[in-house]
C-alpha cells in the first residue's frame, strides 16, 4: 500500500512540475513578490524548461514505482512458483 502511494505521490508531483511553469500560476509567484530580483529568473524559459525536464523524471519514476507495485502484487498472488526474475 506505501509504495502505491509512493507512486501517486510521485506521479502527481511530476504532472504539477510539468504544468505549472507554463500557467498564470507561475507568474503570481509569492517569492518574486516577496524577492522582486528573482523575476528576472522565473521568467527565463530555460529555468522554466528545467522545471519541466524534473517533473517529467518524478512522472517517469512514479510510473515505474506504480508498474513494479502491481507486477509484485500480481506476483504475490500467483505465489512463489511464478515465472520471472526475483522482485526487489
Amino acid at each position: 500500500m506505501t509504495r502505491l502511494l509512493l507512486a501517486i505521490y510521485l506521479i502527481e508531483a511530476g504532472l504539477v512540475l510539468v504544468v505549472a511553469p507554463w500557467t498564470s500560476f507561475w507568474d503570481r509567484n509569492y517569492f518574486a513578490t516577496l524577492a522582486p530580483w528573482l523575476r528576472p529568473w522565473l521568467d527565463q524559459p530555460a529555468l522554466r524548461g528545467a522545471v519541466t525536464l524534473v517533473g517529467l523524471v518524478t512522472g517517469v519514476a512514479g510510473v515505474r514505482e506504480f508498474s513494479g507495485a502491481v507486477v509484485a502484487r500480481a506476483r504475490a498472488r500467483l505465489g512463489p512458483s511464478a515465472p520471472g526474475p526475483p522482485v526487489q
